[in-house]
């Protein structure tokens, strides 16, 4: 459905004089990732343009002041030229063809990746892409129900989804406590789709230190009561003793810290063994 002002990338698709081929589930996600640059000058980028249905799509979608590139390893796709299209033809798995690629056409706003689909093809297209991309920019990869499918080889500790999800670790990395652990300084945010997986840039945003902060000075009035089922924490109250004042004696508090820290280390081991039910998946 149109939200008023702003067409729906479904009715761009359904007006678009060219054959084209798309998921119903992937509709709404383009308009929840794509809706801000509508009207906007941007540059776009399409893998996998067939016979420029989406191409024809996107323009309508975007508007006039919208730069719509397309790349496709079949050389006919150089017709779609005649409709005022930037093509490009070359391997999407290839890192030589991106680096030519972006040398030609320089800074990218949106990259949506709708090729060949094989994990070599998805990983090497966001990987070699990703450092042209615009701070605020995206790079949406469409068809990542691939990395589930045996013929494909999924599922695969080397599929694409694996390789999001390990971004995901590297962004996680960004945390403080993990300095000399791989971070991820390109990609803001990672958002996960039924079929689609789209990377929000932001250099800015993902090079933040991260360290803590209070809104205000003052005492902290409450106890941390993540572990007060804990044994060793009910041992501590039979013996008169609060978490909180143990930790403040001189003394004995960092030595008692790191012993804590130890025993709640193993005993979220031992409960971490009993979730395996919610990973059903």
């Amino acid at each position: 459905m149109d939200t008023p002002g702003l067409k729906s990338t479904y009715t761009a698709y359904l007006a678009s004089p060219r054959l084209s081929f798309k998921h119903s589930t992937y509709f709404p996600v383009y308009d929840r990732l794509f809706a801000p640059w509508v009207g906007r000058p941007l540059t776009f980028v399409e893998v996998g343009v067939f016979n420029g249905g989406s191409l024809l799509m996107w323009r309508d979608y975007f508007g006039p002041q919208a730069r719509i590139i397309g790349v496709d390893f079949n050389p006919e796709a150089r017709r779609l030229e005649a409709d005022g299209f930037e093509i490009h033809i070359g391997n999407q798995a290839d890192p030589a063809f991106w680096r030519d690629f972006l040398a030609k056409v320089g800074p990218i706003d949106v990259f949506l990746d709708d090729g060949g689909h094989t994990f070599e093809q998805q990983i090497v297209t966001v990987d070699s892409v990703l450092p042209a991309i615009v701070d605020g920019g995206l790079v949406v990869v469409e068809d990542t129900h691939t990395s589930y499918q045996s013929d494909f080889g999924g599922p695969s500790s080397r599929s694409f989804a694996s390789w999001a999800k390990r971004m995901v670790d590297g962004i996680n990395h960004r945390f403080s406590d993990f300095p000399d652990r791989p971070r991820e300084e390109t990609v803001f945010s990672v958002a996960f789709y039924e079929s689609i997986i789209a990377f929000h840039v932001d250099r800015r945003l993902a090079g933040l230190a991260s360290v803590p902060t209070r809104n205000r000075d003052g005492e902290i009035e409450v106890r941390d009561f993540r572990y007060q089922d804990s044994p060793i924490i009910q041992g501590l109250k039979q013996m008169g003793l609060q978490i909180g004042k143990v930790g403040d004696w001189p003394v004995v508090g960092g030595s008692m810290r790191a012993l804590l820290k130890t025993i709640f280390a193993l005993r979220n081991a031992r409960r971490t063994a009993g979730l395996g039910r919610y990973f059903r998946w």
